[in-house]
């Protein structure tokens, strides 16, 4: 049997990038699925893709930087398949800046997606998880919340934050058999890099073990495992680092 059979699953963010790689191993795994992303042009084309492996699959256009668009796939959700099994907070924004150049706009913006949308959405998820005592939620920061990044400290500082959310929600709810974990990924080869620049990216590269930036559909796999049965039973609190060896913890 595929090792998602049936779960219910909200991906944020599945339009493109991790988001899709990870809906199209959902789909593969038998999950059905509630795709969310803001762009509905390219939501529509991921959804489409993942129905041509034959999962059932839903669509939810909306803006988790807002507290309405948070809640909207999880609510959503519970409407077309009665319940949330597996909730994925993936929608994530990235901007570059030094920190004197650094606007509260831009971090305010920042924030809104990539950290209080993770806890906006986990919030509204929790309830339908602890009722039916079994949920895997799954919330992809960065290997930069870990070890900081320049010109990128308000993304640094989302991703350290989910990081600790994740940990400390893991604490109070895994005896209920709700499993909270991170994906941390290294630099990904996704649309979320475009806004970075060329110089970056390359000096970025140099630095890596593999020498390479990763691809999208090497990170799914860790998403499979964290929400499968009994692959990802004794993952609590712990963050995965498919990062190209840019930290080894």
């Amino acid at each position: 049997m595929k090792s998602l059979y049936q779960r219910r699953a909200v991906i944020t963010g599945a339009a493109s990038g991790i988001g899709a790689a990870i809906a199209l191993a959902y789909a593969d795994a038998g999950a059905r699925l509630l795709l969310c992303d803001r762009d509905g042009a390219r939501l529509a084309l991921s959804a489409q893709a993942c129905r041509q492996r034959g999962a059932e699959v839903f669509e939810c256009v909306s803006d988790v930087a807002t507290r309405a668009g948070a809640q909207a796939g999880i609510d959503a959700c519970v409407e077309a398949f009665g319940g949330i099994d597996i909730l994925v907070n993936n929608a994530g924004l990235l901007t570059q800046a030094s920190c004197l150049e650094l606007t509260q706009e831009m971090w305010d913006e920042l924030l809104a997606v990539d950290l209080t949308s993770v806890f906006v959405a986990s919030q509204r998820a929790l309830p339908h998880m602890l009722a039916q005592r079994w949920g895997r939620i799954i919330n992809i920061a960065s290997q930069l919340g870990l070890k900081g990044g320049a010109q990128l400290s308000h993304y640094a500082a989302a991703k350290a934050g989910v990081i600790g959310f994740s940990k400390s929600l893991a604490l109070e709810v895994s005896a209920h058999n709700v499993l909270v974990n991170v994906i941390a990924p290294g630099p990904i080869e996704t649309p979320l890099v475009d806004g970075i620049s060329q110089e970056w990216k390359e000096a970025k590269a140099r630095e890596l073990p593999l020498g390479r930036f990763g691809q999208a559909q090497e990170v799914a796999p860790s998403a499979v495992l964290l929400a499968s049965e009994p692959g990802g039973n004794l993952f609590v609190g712990q963050t995965l680092g498919p990062n190209c060896g840019d930290v080894m913890p």
